[in-house]
């Protein structure tokens, strides 16, 4: 098998994927901030790495993910003032409402899915060696700030100059060295959360969760960090400011998502364009909208629009009833097995849409297998079309999707009983129940075909 070659946004260049430990990878992705609903994009990031996760997984490799969860921030606190609620119960709730989005496209469970809220200790720690070594300060207001000026290699991410930047926001100014600095802690303000530190009471800034938890899970050196676009600055170069002013080698690779976007504009509250996971799965299965979002490059922009969500969830489910009826002629499932194309282009810095041209061929030459009655090449075409399938995590074979969508084993077996009733009324020409039993399973939308096999049945494409 060929090498692994990935990008890198800090070189911009696609380069072989060497782990610091051989046959170890560590990867850590920035998660939710948990101040409201997941939309897709917040998907589409999910299933991005969920991807390169399985590869890395099919690939022999002994894969640590850490995916955190931003339970505290200032955007939580306004939304639970809106909400009239708790901060700690909206960000539980929301929380929630991540984990069963995830679940509901398959994205496999993180490791370790650490809280900011658990790991205020280790960042004390880490802003403490930092005013230690003098890489940040405490103007005595209780906040805790970097001082980005002595910083070496700050902005290598992003490559801007530091004389471009903006102020940074969030904090007062008036008590900064230079109006760039970011806060790493925020002095407490009245009726919000707050923390003990040796520079006074106060709650931690956006960055310094990452950097406090990447260490205490990962060590100083990890081989992947992730996240989207929209990460890289300023969450990621801070990041990198705060981990590196302590130290730490931080990120060995830096690999960033890109945005789903609707009539051009990236997927956002702010925006109120934003298409929340849990209506889309109304419409299509969880399987479905995974497939979706993981069709196009990870690298590359996705433009939504629900005509595209509706056509790609009609390809997937001609692919999934190939593989049912490839089951049925073969009487087995067929074993996943990769193929050197589809090998090739995951390890192509996952070009899955090269990928998916392998799935299309694996299809048309296993349809044309079953026309020709060829059980070989459909056994080997199928094979790998569920190989494939189970990198992306859309194996229909062994798929779990949520329970409002879930075609589950008992249903299953309930359908073989009414095409065991239908076949014995056909058998002794009672051509009435026969229909009768047709047209009940087609409003439940399931369509039966009569093949030399037996009868197929399947789930009705939505129109």
């Amino acid at each position: 098998m060929s090498a692994l070659n990935l990008y890198d946004t800090a070189t911009r260049q696609i380069s072989e994927f060497k782990p610091l430990i051989a046959g170890e990878v560590s990867i850590y992705v920035c998660g939710a901030t948990v101040q409201g609903s997941p939309h897709i994009g917040h998907i589409r990031s999910a299933v991005n790495f969920d991807i390169l996760r399985r590869w890395l997984i099919h690939s022999e490799y002994k894969v640590t993910f850490i995916r955190n969860v931003t339970d505290i921030d200032d955007k939580i606190l306004q939304k639970a003032i809106i909400e009239k609620t708790s901060w700690w119960a909206l960000a539980m709730k929301y929380e929630r409402e991540f984990s069963h989005a995830f679940a509901a496209v398959n994205i496999l469970p993180p490791t370790y899915e650490p809280r900011a809220t658990g790991h205020i200790t280790q960042m004390v720690q880490l802003m403490q060696t930092l005013v230690d070594n003098g890489a940040a300060y405490a103007p005595g207001n209780g906040d805790v700030y970097v001082e980005v000026r002595k910083l070496k290699r700050y902005l290598r991410l992003s490559h801007q100059r530091i004389e471009e930047l903006l102020p940074a926001e969030g904090s007062d100014a008036s008590y900064k060295r230079d109006p760039r600095d970011f806060a790493m802690w925020k002095s407490a303000k009245p009726g919000e959360p707050s923390w003990p530190t040796p520079w006074g009471e106060g709650r931690p800034g956006w960055h310094l969760e990452c950097s406090a938890m990447a260490y205490a899970y990962l060590g100083e050196c990890f081989d992947i960090h992730g996240g989207g676009l929209d990460l890289i600055f300023p969450h990621h170069e801070n990041e990198i400011a705060q981990s590196e002013a302590a130290g730490f080698g931080f990120a060995n690779r830096w690999l960033h998502n890109a945005w789903v976007t609707q009539s051009g504009e990236k997927m956002s509250k702010s925006l109120g364009n934003s298409l929340l996971a849990d209506v889309i799965l109304e419409r299509v299965r969880g399987v479905e909208l995974r497939w979706y979002l993981g069709s196009a490059h990870y690298r590359s922009m996705l433009e939504y629009s629900q005509a595209a969500l509706d056509e790609s969830a009609v390809a997937f489910r001609r692919i999934e009833n190939f593989l049912n009826r490839a089951q049925e002629i073969l009487s087995v499932a067929p074993q996943g097995v990769v193929g050197d194309s589809f090998a090739k282009a995951m390890n192509d810095d996952l070009a899955v849409p090269a990928g998916l041209a392998t799935i299309s061929e694996n299809l048309r030459l296993g349809n044309q297998a079953i026309t020709d009655g060829d059980r070989n090449a459909l056994s080997k075409n199928a094979s790998e079309l569920r190989g494939a399938l189970q990198i992306l995590g859309c194996d229909p074979l062994d798929f779990t999707l949520t329970a409002s969508t879930q075609l589950t084993s008992a249903l299953s077996g309930v359908i073989a009983l009414a095409l065991q009733e239908r076949t014995s009324a056909r058998e002794r020409s009672d051509f009435a129940a026969s229909d009768a039993i047709r047209d009940g399973l087609l409003a439940l939308g399931i369509t039966i075909e009569d093949t030399a096999q037996g009868p197929r049945w399947s789930i009705m494409e939505k129109s």
